[in-house]
């Protein structure tokens, strides 16, 4: 008896890679997250928006480990350009992932500014509203057409919103952030009919180059993050940030993955890579 093997074209094809999207990732939390998510096997589409040099050396840092990005150019606290956005987006994904559709957004992109309680103007307040938590709103909501079902949203919020964050001269700053945790939860709720999950990661104090390169121009104020690290010192991006339980742990418990302080250290970056990759 012979036997006659056909060839399933549906059966072999390759499936579509899977792509991100993440705002503010020419430096810091942004940079390192996108190399993470990348090195993953996930193609990126990344923004910047005062730093494009950044970004474009963002790409080349995926592209040398094999991995593939666009970077595109997002002032996410100018929601009028958002449309425009959405539409480079969608060519981006049509001319180099062959895709309608993406499957991971990080809203990361931000910037800090400090000011007592008695010094803030409304001009300050404005502007941390446009890009904190106006912005991530209305991104969402442009680009949730392209958002594939399934997929998942990541919001970088901040431990200023936390008791354990609590600094004077961050209280429109915490207010933001804190916005955006309850955003997190509203946008799970009404997402969850898509399958679409919805997680924020909340780091604390970390070596970036937010608020004009804040850290290198003033180093004496990295002691002040000290008490509350484990480590004894202020975060690094690439190396070591808020902790994470394991993962046999969190599914143990049946639980979602949490940002708080325990002996398994996880890069913040790696926290948000696994929340977005690994599906939970």
């Amino acid at each position: 008896m012979s036997v006659s093997h056909g060839f399933n074209a549906t059966a072999t094809a390759r499936p579509a890679p899977r792509v991100a999207v993440v705002t503010g990732a020419s430096s810091g939390i942004g940079r390192s997250t996108a190399i993470q998510i990348a090195r993953r096997g996930t193609g990126v589409i990344l923004t910047s928006h005062g730093n494009q040099a950044g970004g474009r050396e963002t790409v080349s840092m995926i592209e040398k480990d094999g991995g593939t990005a666009v970077a595109l150019p997002l002032d996410v606290g100018c929601s009028a350009d958002f449309p425009a956005f959405r539409d480079s987006v969608a060519a981006a994904l049509r001319e180099t992932w062959q895709r309608e559709s993406f499957d991971f957004l990080v809203n990361n992109a931000g910037f800090g500014q400090m000011a007592m309680f008695e010094d803030t103007t409304e001009q300050m307040f404005d502007e941390l509203v446009r890009v904190l938590l106006k912005g991530p709103y209305f991104l969402t909501q442009t680009l949730l057409p392209l958002l594939a079902d399934g997929g998942a949203v990541i919001n970088t919020t901040s431990n200023a919103a936390r008791f354990s964050g609590l600094e004077a001269g961050y209280s429109a700053y915490g207010k933001m952030k804190g916005g955006l945790v309850v955003l997190t939860r509203y946008l799970a709720k009404e997402l969850s009919a898509r399958g679409i999950r919805v997680n924020s990661v909340s780091p604390g104090a970390t070596r970036t180059r937010i608020a004009d390169d804040a850290f290198a121009r003033h180093p004496e104020v990295i002691p002040r993050s000290r008490p509350e690290r484990p480590s004894g010192a202020s975060v690094n991006p690439k190396t070591s940030a808020w902790r994470s339980p394991p993962c046999s742990e969190r599914k143990a418990a049946g639980s979602r993955p949490r940002t708080s302080r325990s002996p398994e250290a996880t890069t913040c970056e790696s926290l948000v890579a696994i929340l977005v990759v690994a599906g939970w």
